[in-house]
């Protein structure tokens, strides 16, 4: 299947207003959970995340994007009174990633989404104070237009007093990025649900929702039971919101997002590698995947410069490109490393998962519902075929909270491996 032939058209579902979760429940493991086992006459089993353990294989490997939501929006008042609101997306690219930009002191030039745009002059200066009202004008904030960029602008933002990083800016002055489909205002309850209590590496402008219904209590208790984790980091960008405009997959850009990968989870992953590997959330599978897919390039060019080992869209649909082991692969990458003299692996991937997909880590999922017509319901579909369409009719015929607040499920296609249901 060439998935750049696929009909957008054929990734569709009415999914009423009503259905969207605007709020998280009371407890993070209440949330309802949907087990979709491939191979098995009934298919569909209906649980909480507090569960969850109940129905993953013996032995899973979970891979979790530890991630930290960064308070991307910044609100302006002009002194005409009217408001301009910068959406930090991502840093300019001579920083080396979004860890390191975040850390600079004074200055930086950022990527941003304009709220405003209109009454925002080139070359005009905003000015406020860094505290969540901007009223502490002893400490301030400057923001000056660089220049207008393909779906963005970029930005120089610098500050008072200097010694401060950009993440300390943000965490004062700036406010948790809902998602566009939340409609509400940021409540402080927010700042806290809005973040998986595992996330520890600040840089994305929206949560990995499928770990958002983990507890400390259930991870301890996934560990007790044999069920291990592994941390990556993708830091999700703006784009993950993005629908799919296109007729067809193959006029569609996918978006890039940085991917921060230690020696130490990579050969967790090589020693699992054979399976179950479970990610949880679609940035935790697009990271693993992605891993392959570098790997292999070193296989090929073991002289690959730094700069060149990114993953692009169709990577992993050219001819031949899936048919190194991912053994090899991995190893390669690890290798790759030491002679880079590097402990952590820093790059982007724009990797485009869809129907076609040649899988190489990934043995299942959790993830929460997506939108109609998303690249997100699209990799869904990669990984459960046709079956996506029952799915998300039973969730829908079953009262499940959809999208980044809402309910979700654990997916595991194919005729299923041994499971430890407990009592």
């Amino acid at each position: 299947m060439d998935p750049k032939t696929l009909s957008i058209s054929d990734f569709q579902y009415v999914l009423p207003p009503g259905r969207i979760a605007h709020y998280p429940l009371p407890d993070r493991d209440a949330s309802k959970l949907l087990i979709y086992r491939g191979g098995e006459r009934q298919a569909i089993r209906e649980d909480i995340y507090r569960n969850i353990d109940r129905y993953l294989p013996d032995h899973s490997l979970l891979v979790f994007n530890n991630s930290k939501v960064v308070e991307a929006r910044i609100v302006f008042q002009k002194a005409s009174g009217g408001q301009i609101e910068l959406f930090c997306l991502e840093p300019s690219p001579e920083y080396g990633g979004v860890g390191a930009a975040l850390m600079r002191k004074g200055r930086v030039r950022w990527k941003c989404l304009i709220g405003g745009a209109s009454k925002w002059k080139p070359g005009q200066v905003l000015t406020r104070g860094i505290g969540t009202d901007g009223s502490q004008m002893e400490e301030s904030l400057h923001a000056r237009w660089i220049g207008r960029l393909e779906g963005s602008f970029l930005i120089e933002l610098y500050w008072s007093p200097p010694d401060l990083s950009f993440a300390e800016v943000l965490r004062r002055a700036g406010r948790i990025p809902l998602p566009p489909y939340i409609r509400r205002d940021v409540e402080s309850s927010d700042n806290e649900r809005y973040q998986t209590v595992y996330a520890r590496q600040e840089g994305s402008v929206a949560a990995p929702t499928a770990g958002l219904h983990f507890t400390d209590t259930l991870m301890e208790r996934l560990r007790q039971r044999d069920i291990q984790p592994v941390f990556v980091t993708l830091h999700v960008g703006a784009g993950t919101f993005m629908p799919v405009k296109a007729d067809a997959l193959g006029q569609h850009s996918m978006h890039a997002e940085f991917i921060d990968v230690d020696k130490g989870s990579l050969s967790t992953l090589l020693a699992h590698h054979q399976g179950p590997v479970i990610p949880v959330g679609t940035t935790s599978l697009r990271t693993i995947e992605s891993l392959y897919w570098l790997g292999a390039k070193t296989v090929r060019d073991p002289d690959t410069p730094p700069e060149n080992l990114v993953v692009h869209q169709w990577d992993a649909y050219e001819k031949e490109a899936g048919s190194i082991p991912v053994s090899q692969a991995l190893t390669s990458l690890l290798s790759w490393m030491e002679r880079q003299g590097c402990e952590r692996l820093l790059t982007r991937t724009q990797l485009l998962i869809a129907p076609g997909y040649p899988w190489k880590l990934a043995g299942g999922l959790v993830t929460n519902f997506h939108q109609p017509g998303s690249t997100l319901l699209l990799l869904v579909a990669a990984l459960i075929g046709e079956d996506w369409r029952q799915v998300y009719r039973h969730a829908l015929d079953h009262g499940f909270r959809f999208l980044s607040y809402g309910d979700g499920c654990l997916l595991l296609p194919g005729p299923p491996g041994e499971l430890r249901i407990m009592p």
